[in-house]
């Protein structure tokens, strides 16, 4: 049953690999690509998706009539290390990698653990004379050596991992191997250019618990939100535009063309809206509703004393509520959410923030400012978030993927909830 989530999980090593991966299990479940260069023909019951720059995608459903849209919103990119360049760093008798950290990633949990590079590179191909990317994965594995306890007898009691000089990985002893054979595995008729590459955990993802009721992987946060939103939309019927929006770029404020700071949601909007709306857009977008579906604290074992209030992991989908509207959620959207839920068995829970500890944000208010719509904040509980290896409950994962489908499919988005004098 979860077969699919986990080779997603260790599969999907960088976003462009996301993509990818989300991408060949829409196709085989009958969605067809689009291209935003092109000119759109849609059919009543098709079903479509369209990339952005090999790391965003938005796939979506063609109802008869289009009078709203439900879109699920999640990110295909983790905290990790971004490679600096194809070159390496000779540093006798070692050979190194220069990185540069990417998103807030929990620096320890990624010493001493296996670590892969995985991208895109991008150059000339002398076959089809054209510039091209390539999706790459390194043939081999990599490490960050901690500093011997020896050298550092107060390494129990907290270290301050410094970016640029303890997080450089390890990459061989001094040979003539470069770093593009193992990536490119010699093809003679690519003439290389450019990359973007991350070094991420390459740790296969495991069953945990008594019961094997936890899964421990990489990349749980947001990983699970997407594949959740693909597997839903996969199987929403044709009643509603089902809209899924997976976004690169959150981990580090969203503001690109392909982040959700930018404007892919609302461009593939506005064209399906041309094509097939039977209405203004602006009244679509009253009566419609977003998802913000990424991942929420679950209450720490070790550490209670940080949760403002109980979150357990396998007690269902969390919905996220701020003060300050880091998370989008207010009372109508939780009960649109909640009332979902309930006509589904669905099993819900509230978090909040512990009032004097700062809050993370999530690409629902960026996503807002596009379509300025409804929006509610989801996610599913876990631990260690941002740590090379997070932990999950199975049954939170089956919980959001039966939340998101239902939302695709309940009549009650479309309610407004208006204030009556």
């Amino acid at each position: 049953m979860m077969n699919k989530l986990i080779n997603f999980l260790d599969q999907a090593q960088s976003a462009y690999h996301a993509a990818y991966l989300a991408a060949a299990e829409l196709q085989n479940n009958g969605f067809v690509q689009l291209f935003e260069g092109e000119e759109w023909e849609l059919q009543t019951s098709g079903k479509y998706y369209v990339m952005r720059d090999g790391s965003s995608l938005i796939a979506f459903t063609v109802p008869e009539k289009v009078s709203s849209y439900r879109i699920a919103a999640a990110h295909l990119d983790s905290p990790c290390f971004k490679l600096k360049g194809l070159s390496l760093k000779k540093q006798d008798p070692y050979v190194k990698a220069e990185v540069e950290a990417y998103g807030g990633a929990i620096y320890s949990t990624f010493l001493d653990r296996e670590l892969v590079l995985a991208g895109r590179i991008t150059g000339f191909d002398k076959v089809k004379k054209a510039i091209v990317s390539k999706l790459v994965k390194s043939k081999s594995s990599f490490v960050i050596p901690n500093v011997a306890i020896h050298f550092n007898r107060a390494t129990n009691k907290g270290v301050e991992l410094n970016a640029a000089k303890d997080m450089q990985p390890l990459m061989g002893l001094l040979s003539d191997k470069d770093l593009l054979s193992d990536l490119l595995s010699g093809d003679e008729e690519f003439v290389p250019y450019d990359a973007d590459i991350v070094l991420t955990c390459g740790q296969k993802p495991f069953e945990a618990g008594l019961n094997g009721e936890f899964i421990c992987a990489p990349r749980i946060d947001n990983l699970t939100s997407s594949f959740a939103g693909v597997e839903a939309i996969a199987s929403a019927k044709a009643d509603y535009a089902s809209v899924l929006y997976l976004a690169d770029n959150e981990e580090v404020g969203s503001s690109t063309k392909q982040g959700a700071a930018g404007d892919f949601l609302r461009s593939v909007i506005s064209r399906i809206h041309r094509k097939v709306g039977c209405c203004d857009l602006e009244q679509a977008l009253y009566r419609s509703m977003i998802l913000s579906v990424d991942n929420a604290h679950a209450t720490h074992p070790n550490h209670p004393e940080l949760s403002a209030n109980t979150v357990a992991m396998g007690g269902g989908v969390v919905i996220k509520h701020h003060a300050s509207q880091n998370y989008t959620t207010d009372a109508v959207s939780s009960a649109i959410v909640k009332h979902i839920a309930t006509e589904n068995g669905i099993a819900v829970q509230d978090f909040y923030m512990r009032a004097d500890l700062p809050c993370g944000g999530t690409l629902g208010a960026l996503s807002a400012r596009q379509l300025s719509i409804r929006s509610v904040d989801i996610g599913l509980p876990q631990l260690a978030m941002h740590s090379a290896v997070e932990t999950m409950a199975k049954a939170d994962y089956l919980a959001i993927k039966a939340l998101i489908a239902a939302f695709y499919t309940d009549k009650f988005v479309e309610e407004r909830g208006e204030i009556v004098f």
